[in-house]
């Protein structure tokens, strides 16, 4: 028979237990304001669709804009280089 000492745990391994459900509970509720947040972002870009801009143009916009100003100007010297190389400018 099971003694109430093997029934109960560990104040340690229920403290692990809650602490693991917290964790998860935290990703959940990050995951659902990251899907949130995701459909705010299209819904913009759809906007900018809808007003004539180019949603390609747009992702590409915000994409530079978050590089380093010299990394960009590095990236964009490399590209004009490989282009003359090419004959396309």
């Amino acid at each position: 028979m099971a003694t109430s000492a093997a029934v109960q745990e560990a104040p340690a391994t229920r403290f692990a237990k809650d602490q693991l459900k917290a964790i998860i509970e935290r990703i959940e509720r990050l995951e659902e304001e990251k899907k949130t947040i995701s459909d705010d972002i299209r819904d913009v870009y759809a906007e900018g669709k809808g007003n004539g801009f180019d949603v390609k143009a747009l992702r590409q916009i915000v994409r530079l804009r978050k590089q380093d100003p010299n990394e960009r100007a590095e990236a964009e010297t490399i590209l004009e280089t490989y282009m003359q190389a090419l004959g396309m400018i």
